[in-house]
């Protein structure tokens, strides 16, 4: 039988991994289930990545990189501002209707993380990655667009992934595609009114 490099069988694993998980969730993910799902030997999957968290980290940069690339190659190129982030908005939405198993496995994994010390870094390092993507496209469009920004791009960023975050949980949860549109049509309403400078931010007394 020919050798296989650890640097092949590294994206072979991840995608059992995923597959596995997607299907019976995080718990079911052991080394010992992940490897029969590849058909390999238990002591592959220790000897490819080390651990076990090292393994689910290097799911969560798969599926945080698969969803960012799908979004980023809908960017349209000669729109508005409000158009820009109108179709980058419908482009997450679509995976989000297209692909619920993923944006579940990444929630799942990143309750999992909040418990496992050693994956926190990994669980920061996702939600680094997706604010700092969705900020760069914000400055991007304001930028082509002359449109400019009246908060910090990282501002703007965190309330979009709050409130898009929300509405990906309602629809795992309770799918409802008459509900959930106006929620969003709300959301991306909010994002560019906040961007311009037409949403008053209230004074939080406890804060």
């Amino acid at each position: 039988m020919a050798h296989v490099t650890a640097a092949e069988r590294r994206p072979q694993l991840i995608k059992a991994a995923i597959d596995l998980m997607t299907r019976e969730g995080v718990a079911a993910g052991s080394t010992r289930a992940i490897a029969s799902e590849l058909g390999v030997a238990q002591a592959t999957v220790h000897y490819t990545f080390g651990t076990k968290e090292d393994l689910y980290r290097a799911v969560m940069e798969q599926l945080t990189h698969d969803l960012v690339t799908q979004v980023k190659a809908s960017a349209p190129a000669d729109a508005g501002f409000e158009e820009t982030l109108t179709a980058l908005v419908a482009a997450l939405w679509r995976t989000v209707r297209e692909q619920p198993a993923s944006h579940q496995l990444l929630t799942e994994l990143s309750m999992f993380a909040l418990r496992t010390p050693s994956l926190r870094e990994a669980l920061e390092g996702h939600y680094r990655e997706v604010t700092e993507v969705t900020a760069l496209l914000v400055t991007e469009a304001a930028e082509r667009t002359g449109h400019r920004l009246a908060l910090p791009a990282s501002t703007i960023a965190r309330f979009f992934l709050a409130g898009f975050d929300g509405l990906t949980m309602q629809h795992l949860s309770l799918p409802d595609e008459e509900a959930g549109l106006p929620g969003l049509q709300a959301l991306v309403s909010s994002v560019v009114a906040l961007a311009g400078g037409k949403l008053d931010l209230v004074r939080i007394p406890s804060v």
